[in-house]
């Protein structure tokens, strides 16, 4: 049996590229390091995703099944690659556990770290139990437990979200936009809406990004469930004890506002993988200024890397969407594909 192709990183985009690649007759070995395959979504208990309101533990869960069961693909976890050396169709990679394998290639789908809302202390996140974050609360929906204050169990009556935290902000060294953040903040919106029909949300926003279909969200989020949109500059966030008080400008109206909350949720940024400077040094690859791996061209090679024979897809290149995600990790295998069978003669 030829050698086969390295994937490392077991969420959309890495599962997307494994099943690409077995069902185009070739061999693959995932590497993942954590104990459990499905990235983010199942990692961190997202609730239902957006467009297609599945819940991410069927979504995701049936990418896992159709990879596990699948006789072409051998999933190693709990594992990490620390060096890899060679030249296209000729790469061995070295595990932390001392496995050595030969591979024609290596797709990486590393993925991303959530932003740590610690790093924005004046909007009140560590300091007050009601200020919480999204992937709290969609772990808060996905456990089947309901949206409740964290400080009493009680379900809100008054619910703010606030946009771009650790997003579009240069002070804290952020200055991308995270992409899905504005859909995720309307979908759960609606979410919190549904489950609580008295429950008053508002969205905090700098601007609204929302894209293609999720325009849908944006405007459902209005029209069927009459979430309330704020253009405003945040100054704090702080408590009287019981309630969390939002401080800052209208900036459409441009007067002061000083509204109490029962929570408060942070909408949370995608920061570059923690491992990325290790990531592209054993895999010899350049990073972007922002921390993120980088990609060549896309015009040219999609998913190419300054090295040729690595790829890279989806949150380890930025911010993405899922289903991106899952279309570029599809595209990288194909890429891989197409330079091994260019080296190789049939």
């Amino acid at each position: 049996m030829s050698d086969p192709f390295l994937v490392v990183g077991g969420g959309p985009a890495g599962l997307s590229a494994a099943h690409a690649l077995a069902a185009a007759g070739e061999s693959v070995v995932l590497v993942e390091k954590t104990g459990i395959l499905g990235g983010a979504p199942i990692h961190s208990g997202y609730s239902k995703l957006v467009p297609t309101g599945e819940w991410a533990k069927d979504a995701i869960g049936s990418m896992v099944s159709r990879v596990v069961g699948n006789d072409r693909i051998e999933v190693i976890t709990d594992e990490v690659v620390q060096s890899f050396d060679g030249s296209p169709c000729n790469f061995t990679a070295t595990l932390r556990g001392g496995r050595r394998i030969n591979t024609k290639a290596a797709i990486l789908c590393t993925g991303f770290t959530h932003f740590d809302s610690v790093n924005k202390p004046e909007w009140g996140f560590g300091r007050f139990p009601d200020v919480v974050t999204t992937t709290q609360v969609e772990q808060m929906i996905s456990g089947g437990h309901g949206v409740r204050r964290p400080s009493n169990g009680e379900p809100p009556k008054r619910v703010a979200i606030l946009l771009c935290v650790g997003s579009r902000d240069r002070q804290i060294g952020r200055e991308w936009c995270s992409k899905i953040c504005c859909t995720v903040s309307a979908k759960m919106a609606m979410e919190i809406r549904e489950e609580l029909p008295d429950c008053h949300v508002y969205i905090y926003y700098m601007d609204i990004r929302t894209f293609g279909l999720y325009e849908e969200v944006y405007w459902n989020s209005q029209e069927e469930q009459k979430v309330k949109y704020i253009k405003a500059r945040i100054a704090e966030v702080t408590s009287d004890g019981d309630k969390v008080i939002v401080k800052g400008e209208d900036t459409l109206v441009k007067r002061p506002i000083t509204i109490p909350f029962d929570m408060v949720v942070h909408a949370i940024g995608m920061d570059p993988n923690v491992d990325n400077m290790t990531i592209a040094s054993v895999f010899g690859i350049d990073l972007h200024h922002w921390g993120y791996l980088k990609r060549e061209n896309t015009y040219g090679v999609m998913g190419g890397t300054s090295r040729e024979g690595v790829y890279v897809a989806g949150a380890a290149i930025g911010p993405e969407t899922i289903d991106d995600s899952i279309g570029q990790g599809a595209g990288a295998a194909m890429s891989a594909l197409g330079m091994v069978k260019g080296l190789v003669p049939a």
